[in-house]
Formats: structure tokens, C-alpha cells, sequence
């Protein structure tokens, strides 16, 4: 696959991705590599990574816990302590092997450590490959609420290796998926109906499907770098699909969801907002309730849920002046920013949620 070349960096695939590193590495004289992996890809993804990698240079590792959960100030504050009293300095590079979670949390983790060294990502998930790969955010929760610190500072390189996807489980798989779906129900129907027949998929069409997706993602932001317009389409499905995961994190009663599996939940109740107020298709509403069902474990909604999670809406990042924006559909391909939401509808798409699994 060819070299994918955003603004500021650029996203390298399979072995020409370890031959353009090892290259890099030479170039720039580094110090000393700190690599931030978690409890996974330390055992999982950081030998083989490693077989791959040419260099006499000291390497540090530094491991976090594997999870959602850790991805906060107190882990960064343990990562910051580990690089000061590993003697890491501005010639530092910072290499992040894993998913989300930790090329958001080393990203930027990276960008503030004695005002920014630099780093590069190598996600081993296929949420990562695709999402985290592009776009430069990075940061962490505050508290059980998604991305609420951090700063957009693009890494100077991604590698993605797609044999890590062997290492995953089918829900962490399927996570992912949820990304690629929006891109296609933000951006082109064809890409989205491809990915919804997973029966006629082999890994082969993964490799090729990923390329699309990152490419997606790369003009988006190469047009919208900070996120005051277009690039907001990519947060469709993810007003109400944060919302969920962090309902779901802190909730002593519920078993907690994968970032994708809350997006996929969020794409439906987005959808339906959207026929509400946008004359969106009802006969596409239904075709991708019905695929996003086939892929996903549905879950049941109780009445007590819908207050707390619309409380939590108000910490979504597009919001504005006090009101809630959401990015809805207008048709496929053809979303719209900045929509507003009486919350009695978001009930509405909740109820319309649990009778298409009934």
C-alpha cells in the first residue's frame, strides 16, 4: 500500500512502514527511545515490533494498564515520573505501540514533556489504525468524561502493521469497525455497504478497506486541521455514543462498553434524529439499524438511563454558548453540524432504539 502523506507527517503500511522508521531513527541522532505500551502489547505486539526495529540506541519501556479506565492525569503523571527518572530528554523519541488509548495518552503525554519531544504511532488496534492513526488529537478523560484534556500535535510518523489485528479478540475487532462505518455514513455509501456484508470480507479487503478509511479521515482534516467545520462530520455518532461510554464506565450495574460498540449504539440514535429533523431516509434508517444489529450485541435501555446520560452531554466538546450541537445526516454522505436536539427527542430515539431489538 502506498504512503498515505498528511500536512505534517506521514502514515507508512506493513514493512515499507519499518524500512521508512528505521530510517527516521537514523536520521535524527535520538538520544534514547522510550516506548509506551500496555500490559497487551507488551506481551502481544512489542516482540514482534521489536524484531523489526534497527537501532543500537538505549530503549526504555515504560507500561501502562490495559483499559479505558486508565486513560487519565494520573496515568500521564506516572509516565511523565517514569521518562524524568529514566534521563529522557528534548532529543528523546517517544514510540506508542497500542491502541486508543495509548497513542491518545502517549501523544500527548509526548507533546508536554519538557514542552515536546517527539513521538511516533504504531496502533495495534483497529480502532487505532483508523482513527488515532490521523488527525493529531491527543489527550486523556477527566474522569469518566471522554477527551476532555489535551492538545491537536500530530506525531512525525504512523506505522501501521495490520498483522497486529491477529492479536485481537472479535469485539475489539468489531470496535473498530464502528469508525469505519461512520466514515462511510459521513462520506460515501458504497464504503458503507462493503463493510456492512463482513460474510464476503477476507483480510486481504481489510488492508484495503483500512487504507480507505485513513484516507477519509486524511482529507477531512487536511481541510479542517482545528476542527471549526468539516472536521466536526467525524464526530457523528459520538455526541450520544460518549455520552453512553461514560454512562456505562461509571455505572456500577452496567457492564462497560468498547469505544465502538457506544459509537454504534450513537449512529442509530443519530439516525433517527436525523429523520426526525432533517428528512433523513426512514427506509435508510431502518437499512442501518438492521446492519449495525447484525454486527453489534444490542443493549437495553431502561427509562432511569435516559436522564443522566443527556446530563452528560453537556461536556461534549462541539458544544457552544451552552448548546448542545450534534452532527446529523441529512442523507448518507451528506451530514450537517451543528443541529440542535430537544432532549424529549433524545428520549424518542432511545424508545425507537429498544423496539428495533425487541
Amino acid at each position: 500500500m502506498n504512503t498515505i502523506e498528511t500536512q505534517t507527517y506521514k502514515v507508512h503500511f506493513n514493512s515499507k512502514g519499518y524500512d521508512e522508521l528505521n530510517r527516521y531513527i537514523k536520521h535524527h541522532h535520538f538520544s534514547k527511545i522510550f516506548m509506551l505500551v500496555d500490559s497487551n502489547t507488551h506481551d502481544y505486539c512489542w516482540p514482534a515490533f521489536m524484531s523489526q526495529l534497527e537501532t543500537n540506541l538505549i530503549i526504555e519501556i515504560i507500561e501502562i494498564e490495559a483499559g479505558e479506565e486508565y486513560k487519565t492525569i494520573d496515568t500521564c503523571v506516572g509516565v511523565w515520573n517514569a521518562l524524568s527518572e529514566l534521563n529522557a530528554d528534548r532529543k528523546s523519541l517517544m514510540i506508542n505501540l497500542g491502541g486508543g488509548v495509548v497513542t491518545d495518552l502517549g501523544g500527548f503525554v509526548a507533546s508536554t514533556f519538557k514542552r515536546g519531544i517527539k513521538y511516533v504511532n504504531i496502533p495495534t488496534s483497529l480502532l487505532a489504525m483508523v482513527d488515532a492513526s490521523v488527525g493529531g488529537k491527543t489527550g486523556v478523560d477527566l474522569g469518566v468524561v471522554k477527551n476532555q484534556i489535551g492538545v491537536i500535535n500530530s506525531g512525525d510518523m504512523v506505522v501501521i502493521d495490520t498483522s497486529f489485528l491477529e492479536t485481537l479478540p472479535q469485539n475489539q475487532l468489531k470496535s473498530g469497525l464502528a469508525e469505519m462505518l461512520k466514515h462511510g455514513l459521513i462520506k460515501d455509501k458504497a464504503y458503507f455497504e462493503t463493510l456492512t456484508d463482513l460474510s464476503k470480507l477476507t483480510l486481504n479487503d481489510l488492508d484495503d478497506l483500512i487504507y480507505e478509511s485513513v484516507i477519509i479521515k486524511k482529507t477531512i482534516v487536511t481541510e479542517d486541521p482545528n476542527e471549526q467545520g468539516v472536521r466536526k462530520h467525524l464526530n457523528f455518532g459520538h455526541t450520544l455514543g460518549h455520552a453512553i461510554e461514560s454512562y456505562f464506565l461509571d455505572s456500577e450495574n452496567k457492564n462497560q462498553l468498547l469505544h465502538g460498540e457506544a459509537i454504534a449504539i450513537g449512529m442509530i440514535l443519530e439516525c433517527y434524529l436525523s429523520a426526525e429533523l432533517l428528512n433523513f431516509s426512514k427506509k435508510d434508517l431502518e437499512h442501518i439499524t438492521k446492519a449495525i444489529h447484525t454486527i453489534y450485541e444490542s443493549v437495553h435501555f431502561e427509562d432511569k438511563d435516559y436522564a443522566p446520560i443527556i446530563e452528560l452531554l453537556k461536556f461534549d466538546k462541539k458544544n457552544e454558548h451552552g448548546n448542545i450541537n450534534f452532527v446529523l445526516l441529512e442523507a448518507i454522505g451528506q451530514p450537517k453540524i451543528d443541529c440542535l436536539v430537544p432532549n424529549e427527542l433524545i428520549v424518542e430515539a432511545f424508545a425507537y432504539y429498544n423496539r428495533s431489538i425487541s
